[in-house]
């Protein structure tokens, strides 16, 4: 009887996981989208057909054709070679500067939506200043101060991977996500089971992450998931404005770049680039905006009532 309920307990589960998938469409494509786009990510150097840097003038400026399905650009190279390995260094870094973005504002969101007085005012006057900076140019400022950090540390560079611009939209996208996890604090302070836990005299470490980071835990998620579109984004002016990934990196704005001086001779090796950036960016909404339905409670309640 027992392991008879257990199997009835779990098939209500997956019941209920279902309903919660088909209705929120935008998760499950979203969802799919992703891992479609990291599957290509861990395979590209299998999925690709040519060497992505190495040069062949021969066939340079050669159009989509049976060999070359995206073309060729200024310098011969495989437009879909490139295309391919530059889906990984894109990735790495919208993830990357989303982690670090969170490592910086979910502990200073959690101090300052719990503790509150001077020093959540003298941090948020702080925060609302730097968020009132345009970003980009912001980004711009910290990687200006790249020649100083490189005297403290050097931080080397990864299979075209240059971490510099990578912390530079990290921090740049860290006070935005403060204050959104501020807010979530400030509503669970209040909270009976805080309140509880002040009554038997925990200290504040075990109060802000074994009590309240459980809880912020969604809007982390959804947060991160979102903000991964801005690092892209962000990454790829970067590239083409000369300051992000360094040639041959086959980086998607820095192939834009390459390829704005060949507009009417192969306007191929703007076009599949831009596609390809635009794409991913509307593959990660997708899936951040179904991960906030999905993680909504009245979405989730809603969806279990359905037969």
């Amino acid at each position: 009887m027992s392991d008879n309920r257990k199997r009835n307990h779990s098939s209500a589960r997956f019941d209920r996981m279902r309903r919660i998938l088909i209705s929120n469409k935008k998760f499950s494509i979203g969802t799919v989208l992703v891992i479609g786009l990291a599957c290509v990510a861990v395979l590209s150097p299998l999925l690709a057909p040519f060497d992505p840097i190495k040069f062949n003038l021969v066939d340079k400026l050669e159009g989509p054709s049976h060999r070359h399905w995206f073309g060729t650009d200024n310098y011969g190279r495989d437009i879909f070679s490139r295309v391919i390995f530059g889906t990984p260094i894109t990735l790495a870094l919208g993830i990357s500067a989303v982690l670090i973005t969170l490592a910086i504002a979910v502990p200073l969101g959690l101090f300052t939506g719990y503790y509150g007085g001077r020093v959540d005012e003298f941090l948020m006057r702080l925060n609302d200043t730097l968020i009132a900076i345009p970003s980009l140019f912001m980004a711009l400022l910290l990687i200006s101060a790249r020649s100083t950090l490189e005297k403290i540390v050097v931080i080397p560079t990864v299979w075209w991977f240059d971490p510099y611009p990578v912390i530079a939209i990290g921090l740049t996208m860290a006070p935005r996500a403060t204050r959104v996890i501020r807010s979530v604090a400030i509503g669970l302070k209040s909270e009976e089971f805080i309140e509880a836990c002040r009554a038997r005299g925990e200290s504040t470490t075990y109060i802000l992450f074994r009590e309240m980071l459980p809880n912020v835990w969604p809007t982390i998620i959804v947060e991160g998931g979102i903000r991964i579109s801005y690092a892209i984004i962000m990454g790829a002016t970067l590239s083409f404005l000369g300051l992000g990934a360094s040639p041959p990196a086959p980086a998607w704005g820095l192939m834009i770049y390459e390829a704005k001086n060949f507009l009417y001779m192969s306007p191929w090796g703007l076009v599949f680039p831009s596609l390809a950036l635009s794409m991913m960016i509307v593959f990660f909404n997708l899936f951040g905006d179904g991960l906030r339905d999905l993680l909504d409670p009245s979405t989730r309640v809603s969806a279990l009532l359905v037969e």
